[in-house]
């Protein structure tokens, strides 16, 4: 019984944060359109210091229902994949991931104000496939086959092949999903390999012992179901 609860924790954790994230989408876009508000002028405006705040608040801004829609399941799917796959490192990812996103379409976008949250699903896309790939073992490599299958039409819109879609921001979150997987599999495979568990972060004992000699998952029972570790958040 015990153990049926703390998996159904774990499947919890995995889903609150990605329907969360959808969620705050369409809260920002039921007021705009039921009180007539338009949030566009809180996107990224390229070369221009107010355009900034964009960084933080483009993500949540959306033009039409078809442009909240077509974002709304990849984020989902994407977000789920990265806090079951990689629970330990995904705020860093997102951090990181919006920071570096916003700051690179802020560099090299037209002057026009770019929203929406395509850029960070850009950025999960080539994260979640690049680490499965630089890592090598079977199962991160499967996500990565997935991620293909779902999004890989999608790499013909980080051109310019569409007029009012903003590919400089797709194109940015493509290439910071790349830096980012580039740095963090390098610390990843080496704790999957080490025997000893050598740890990335000083809590990261508990996250590693998820996985055998051969980089595995495997579920480790709790000892002591009265005393459960907290998941970090």
């Amino acid at each position: 019984m015990n153990k049926n609860k703390i998996s159904d924790k774990k499947v919890a954790y995995y889903i609150f944060y990605p329907l969360l994230f959808v969620f705050l989408m369409w809260l920002v876009f039921w007021i705009e359109e039921t009180f007539h508000l338009n949030f566009n002028t809180y996107g990224i405006y390229p070369q221009k210091i107010s355009g900034l705040k964009g960084i933080l608040f483009s993500p949540f801004i959306h033009a039409n229902f078809s442009h909240i829609f077509n974002n709304s399941i990849p984020l989902f799917i994407l977000t789920a994949f990265l806090f079951y796959h990689y629970r330990r490192i995904a705020w860093q990812v997102l951090f990181w991931g919006v920071l570096l996103t916003g700051i690179s379409t802020w560099l090299i976008g037209r002057p026009s104000y770019h929203i929406g949250m395509s850029g960070i699903n850009y950025m999960l896309i080539s994260f979640l496939f690049f680490t499965g790939v630089f890592i090598g073992y079977y199962r991160l490599i499967a996500v990565s086959l997935i991620i293909v299958f779902l999004y890989g039409s999608l790499v013909w819109f980080m051109f310019p092949i569409v007029a009012h879609m903003s590919w400089e921001g797709h194109l940015s979150g493509f290439m910071v999903g790349l830096l980012l997987a580039f740095i963090y599999s390098k610390k990843l495979k080496i704790a999957y390999r080490d025997k000893k568990k050598v740890k990335i972060y000083p809590e990261d004992e508990g996250f590693l012992k998820h996985f055998d000699e051969n980089g595995n998952f495997i579920e480790i029972p709790e000892e002591n179901p009265q005393n459960n570790e907290t998941l970090d958040a």
